[in-house]
């Protein structure tokens, strides 16, 4: 474990507050990234329908879809993320805290980037061209990739977790405490997070698929052969 985890963890979490402030304090802006988390939630949707079809992927890509690519307004989870910080590093096991330190970088880069897409959006309304000029006038395509390798790098380590069945049964416990606690909606995204990826009996295909389906998304979004007017492939957006 990182011997920093509690103040890295804090810096990403304080890093996704800043562009909530941001765009708080523009409103237009912020009915932009809401209106963009619409769209990529529905794009995960379509690129993955298969996997939201099949019963073993069900609940792992209906995890994915609304906890990490939803348009949902996290801030109670956060603040309550935000306030055992130190008591988790503390007394939880390193890998637990260091998928947690993984998970709070992935949500400062995604809400990161969702800022910065939203601010190149041409237009109010998103379509697959849109989108597709938005990520290119951004040239961030180490960006998205460093988003791609967090969201395999929580999926592989939450999969690793449900190899520990002492941890199962200590969440199960933290249950009552946790909503006297006022950390309800933490404790609801930790079960659910370990039930969703114990119920697959082995993330490791369809965390490839995740893998290998975002990456050729990249290439279509960035590949220089592409012109700024050409949208990606309609079978990767909808």
């Amino acid at each position: 474990m990182d011997p920093r985890a509690a103040e890295l963890i804090q810096h990403d979490l304080q890093a996704v507050e800043a562009e909530r402030h941001a765009r708080d304090r523009d409103p237009l802006l912020a009915s932009r990234v809401l209106a963009l988390k619409r769209y990529q939630q529905a794009r995960f949707r379509h690129s993955y329908a298969d996997l939201l079809a099949t019963p073993r992927y069900a609940a792992a890509a209906g995890f994915f879809l609304e906890e990490l690519y939803g348009p949902a307004d996290f801030r109670s989870r956060d603040a309550q993320f935000a306030r055992i910080v130190p008591a988790l590093v503390r007394l939880f096991p390193a890998e637990v805290v260091d998928t947690v330190r993984q998970l709070a970088a992935l949500h400062a880069l995604s809400e990161r980037l969702d800022t910065q897409l939203a601010r190149a959006l041409a237009v109010p309304a998103i379509d697959a061209l849109a989108y597709a000029q938005a990520w290119r006038q951004c040239g961030d395509a180490p960006g998205r990739q460093a988003q791609i390798d967090l969201t395999v790098a929580v999926g592989t380590a939450l999969d690793a977790l449900t190899r520990k069945p002492l941890l199962r049964q200590s969440l199960r416990m933290m249950r009552g405490p946790a909503q006297l606690a006022g950390l309800a909606d933490l404790q609801h995204f930790l079960e659910c997070g370990f039930d969703t990826f114990k119920a697959m009996r082995g993330a490791a295909e369809f965390l490839s698929t995740v893998r290998v389906r975002e990456e050729a998304l990249v290439q279509a979004l960035f590949d220089p052969a592409s012109t700024a007017a050409t949208a990606p492939p309609l079978g990767q957006l909808p």
